[in-house]
């Protein structure tokens, strides 16, 4: 037998070196396909929270103010002040129109003029009241805040309920020591609501803070003036921050609220959070635009149409007092969404890999 035919009979070396590429790819290809059904991951979430453009209802000068920049406050901290004094003279005005009304059907309106701003005040605070009530009982249902707490707010609207209550038969018995015509005499009624405004807008003249919270971006400065309405810091609600991850869609397709997540935060290396799929995006901005009122077409020169990403929001489990300390609102966040068992050889996969990915996280 010549030497060609000898080489010609025996196996090529390369061959199985070929099929075990080959087959170590369609292995890492089906892995990498279920991952994103059973376990789907990704590094571009970030950290989200209610961020609220601060205005106070009335204008003026600022004449005090209470907090620095980046400050924690807790509700209705006082955050800074607006020049009181025409606020002031326009409530002694308005008691002195009530004053004359009165005067003018013989009766005495002291009891009625303090009975008014009693009204006020209570029904103040009872606006204060149900707004920051309204807000924990949001978070008790979705768990975020205990039992407690939620127990407490119900409380503070009850209690504010009731000091309006006993402050309106103050104002209704006041009226009826003005007699059947008093109480009812058109201009009686409007100077009590004249009255009633004015206090209002004095009272306004503290802007203090909605809930517990961030003050940051702040440039207020004594003796700057400032219009109602318009925007003069901004503040961070510091009980209701959330994650929201990119996942392709592909990646939603076994998704559903509830699912338990594994969440890893730049600013906190090394430490992985447990949190739960609390809902998934309905639609997202393509982008296309409209000219004429006709939808303009876009020409591409790319092979592969990049795939289109669904905001998906994902909650730590657990209060509030367990979110960690060092992360800021906009901090990056990688997050693997268990879709099906945590416990299956995918999903045991991508906690590993996670693992990971938080010790490297100390080096970047």
């Amino acid at each position: 037998m010549s030497e060609a035919d000898k080489k010609s009979s025996g196996s090529n070396p390369a061959k199985p070196i070929a099929f075990g590429v080959i087959l170590v790819l369609v292995v890492l290809a089906l892995i990498y396909a279920l991952g994103d059904r059973l376990a789907p991951s990704s590094s571009r979430g970030f950290v989200s929270a209610h961020v609220v453009q601060v205005a106070p209802r009335v204008s003026g000068d600022i004449t005090d103010v209470m907090v620095q920049d980046d400050a924690v406050v807790q509700a209705g901290d006082p955050l800074f002040s607006i020049d009181a004094r025409p606020f002031e003279l326009a409530v002694k005005q308005a008691e002195a129109n009530l004053a004359s009304t009165v005067q003018g059907i013989d009766a005495s309106a002291a009891s009625l003029v303090a009975a008014q701003a009693g009204v006020t005040q209570a029904r103040t605070n009872l606006n204060t009241a149900r707004t920051d009530a309204d807000r924990t009982l949001r978070l008790e249902k979705r768990g975020i805040v205990p039992v407690a707490q939620g127990d407490a707010a119900r409380a503070k609207v009850a209690d504010a309920k009731a000091q309006l209550r006993t402050a309106e038969a103050n104002l209704e018995s006041a009226r009826k020591q003005l007699g059947p015509k008093g109480a009812d005499n058109p201009s009686i009624l409007a100077a009590q609501a004249q009255l009633e405004n004015a206090q209002y807008d004095l009272a306004s003249t503290v802007v203090r803070a909605p809930h517990f919270g961030v003050v940051t971006n702040m440039t207020l400065a004594k003796g700057q003036f400032i219009s109602a309405g318009n925007p003069a810091l901004t503040f961070i609600d510091a009980e209701a921050a959330w994650i929201t991850v990119d996942l392709r869609e592909n990646q939603l397709q076994n998704i559903e609220s509830g699912d338990t997540a594994h969440l890893l935060f730049d600013a906190v290396p090394g430490t992985i959070f447990e949190g739960r799929v609390q809902s998934v995006a309905w639609g997202i901005n393509p982008g296309r635009n409209v000219q004429g009122g006709l939808v303009v077409n876009e020409a591409s020169n790319r092979w592969f149409e990049p795939a289109r990403r669904i905001p998906v929001r994902i909650e730590l489990t657990g209060t509030q007092e367990d979110w960690p300390r060092q992360v800021r609102v906009g901090g990056k966040v990688h997050a693997v969404v268990f879709a099906g068992s945590t416990g299956n050889p995918i999903a045991l996969i991508a906690r590993g890999l996670q693992r990971v990915r938080s010790w490297f996280s100390y080096l970047y």
